[in-house]
This record gives C-alpha cells, sequence and structure tokens, in this order.
C-alpha cells in the first residue's frame, strides 16, 4: 500500500500493489499497520457497506455529526465513478475545499477520508459497485449533508445535470452557506 497523494489534510489517495498470474490476480487492499505507519492515523473499522448504482445515480455529499463522526476507506469493485470529498471540519484550514477523484476497477485507486468530510460520488459507468469500509457504525440522527449541486461549491459531477438519478433524501440537502461546520 503506498499513499499517491494528500492534497488535504485527513484525506489520501492510497493504491495497492496487485499481483497477477494465470488464475487472475490478488490485492491486499488494505492493510491496518502499513495504513497507520504512512498516514499517522489510527484506524480500526466496524462497518463495511456495499453499494451498487447505474449510471448517473449520484449519492451525497453525506456525512454522520459528531459523536458519531466516520472515517472511510473507499474502493470501487466494479465500474467507474466520480468521487467528491469536501472539508467541513470547522477549524481545518482546509475547509469548504473539496476533491474529486475518479475512481475505478480499472485504476484501483482508494480514498481515506478522515472524520470532518463529506462524501459523495456519481456512477460514470453503465453500473459500478462500491465498497467502503468506517471506523463508526451508521448512525441515522446523525445524518447530514449538503446539496450536490450548490453553487457556492460549484462541484462539476462531469455528467449532465438534468440525466442525475438522486434520491429524495439527496434532493432535500441543505446549501453550504447553511451548513454548520464539524467540530470534532
Amino acid at each position: 500500500m503506498e499513499i499517491l497523494s494528500n492534497p488535504l489534510e485527513g484525506f489520501w489517495i492510497l493504491k495497492s500493489k496487485i499481483i497477477e498470474d494465470s488464475r487472475g490476480h490478488f490485492q491486499e487492499s488494505f492493510h491496518q499497520e502499513k495504513f497507520e505507519r504512512i498516514s499517522d492515523q489510527k484506524i480500526v473499522f466496524v462497518q463495511t457497506n456495499r453499494v451498487f448504482s447505474l449510471k448517473g445515480a449520484l449519492r451525497g455529499l453525506h456525512l454522520q455529526r459528531p459523536p458519531h463522526t466516520q472515517s472511510k476507506l473507499i474502493s470501487v469493485l466494479s465500474g467507474e465513478i466520480l468521487d467528491v470529498a469536501l472539508d467541513v471540519r470547522l477549524h481545518s484550514c482546509t475547509y469548504g475545499k473539496y476533491i474529486i477523484e475518479r475512481l475505478s476497477y480499472k485504476n484501483q485507486k482508494q480514498l481515506f477520508l478522515a472524520k470532518g468530510f463529506a462524501h459523495g460520488f456519481i456512477t460514470l459507468s453503465d453500473q459500478a459497485e462500491v465498497l467502503y469500509q468506517c471506523d463508526a457504525h451508521y448512525h441515522c440522527e446523525s445524518e447530514d449533508g449538503i446539496c450536490y449541486d450548490d453553487p457556492q461549491l460549484a462541484i462539476n459531477w462531469e455528467y449532465p445535470i438534468k440525466k442525475i438519478i438522486l434520491s429524495e433524501k439527496d434532493r432535500q440537502k441543505k446549501a453550504f452557506k447553511d451548513f454548520t461546520p464539524v467540530s470534532l
């Protein structure tokens, strides 16, 4: 496992070595000790979620508020997504900044988001399967989010807005200017 990039404090783009042979390939997608050594982050995952989405499905921007904040490790098992991580930590020097990264089965990149990031993605391929591991359990009452098409953020989802598939819950997210930053 190596860190390809660390563009914001608490956000890492990771890649693991793939070993191929005549049967296919093997990949150690996460190794706790290695990750802690290279990132200086202590992490124990307690929940793994698997999401299947069709082309144009947008999920996000989601997070959980304290005391149920989550760090996440995001991987794509099939297909391709455009992933967005927005720093919403109150005292962060990168508050309000976001990173956009293409993740796919082909490029085998993974993202690690520390507590205090809002997260979302849109499926660019016909379908995609995403796996994300969390260091805290889902807590419905702590859910919060920001509108995916907030004009202040101006996120380029690289997909026609009129064709985006959204849940009713994601249609009702608040504007970034009305969002209360996360205090950790």
